[in-house]
């Protein structure tokens, strides 16, 4: 079954033998104060929505931040829409980010999660999260390629990652990759060199709508559901 085998990836992926700079911090929401709760988030959210073996579009973002997957485990979904919009209720802390309120608008303009996830595997090209410590001293999220020696590392991780993820039945005609700028840039790279896909559609990133493109966001919308329509005729 899809979920075994995508919990058993999602599970086991590693970051320990990228030898990290003692500067960066990682943000494991598998193995830190709440792995129970993240866990069973994650386990529950597969099995309602991957239980068959039905090929589905990969959607690839950054990597996680603390309050979205961070929270959760699960990609683009804080605690208030994990409960909201999934039915997974979450212990402790509530968290609510713009880019989680911007993902599950789209998600509910595609007909809900049922119609969505049927079609899609939303995941990202690193699974775990960075940290590192800002101006003032306290710990802020980092994505991975905003660090050189970051970037440099963990490809080799990056892309036993992405060819795991296809192994357990995703579509390679096509995929999404949800950040237009930098996140595109690699992604396309790393495509370019290992063929993954035949093509790539770029979508832009939930918090760039939400802090520079709100007034738009109907629109940024409606790009979303053109790559689900565009990626529909094999998906279902």
């Amino acid at each position: 079954m899809l979920a075994d085998r995508l919990l058993h990836e999602v599970f086991s992926f590693d970051l320990s033998k990228a030898k990290l700079p003692k500067r960066i911090g990682v943000l494991d929401p598998f193995n830190g104060e709440a792995s129970g709760q993240v866990r069973r988030n994650v386990e529950r959210f597969h099995r309602q929505y991957y239980a068959d073996e039905r090929s589905r579009m990969l959607m690839l973002g950054i990597n996680p931040g603390r309050f979205g997957a961070g929270s959760t485990g699960i990609c683009f979904t804080d605690t208030k829409r994990c409960q909201a919009d999934l039915g997974i209720a979450v212990e402790g802390p509530q968290t609510h980010e713009p880019s989680s309120d911007f993902f599950y608008r789209m998600v509910r303009a595609a007909g809900g999660p049922e119609a969505f996830y049927g079609r899609v595997y939303v995941q990202s090209l690193c699974p775990l999260g960075f940290t590192a410590k800002g101006k003032n001293g306290t710990w802020v999220n980092l994505n991975y390629y905003d660090d050189p020696v970051l970037q440099k590392k963990i490809t080799p991780l990056i892309t036993t990652w992405v060819r795991a993820l296809i192994a357990t039945g995703m579509r390679t005609d096509v995929a999404a990759c949800i950040g237009a700028g930098k996140n595109l840039a690699f992604f396309t790279k790393l495509n370019d060199k290992h063929g993954f896909f035949k093509r790539i559609i770029p979508l832009a990133h939930p918090r760039f709508v939400m802090q520079y493109k709100y007034k738009q966001l109907d629109a940024y919308v409606d790009s979303y559901l053109a790559a689900l329509e565009e990626a529909a005729p094999t998906a279902l």
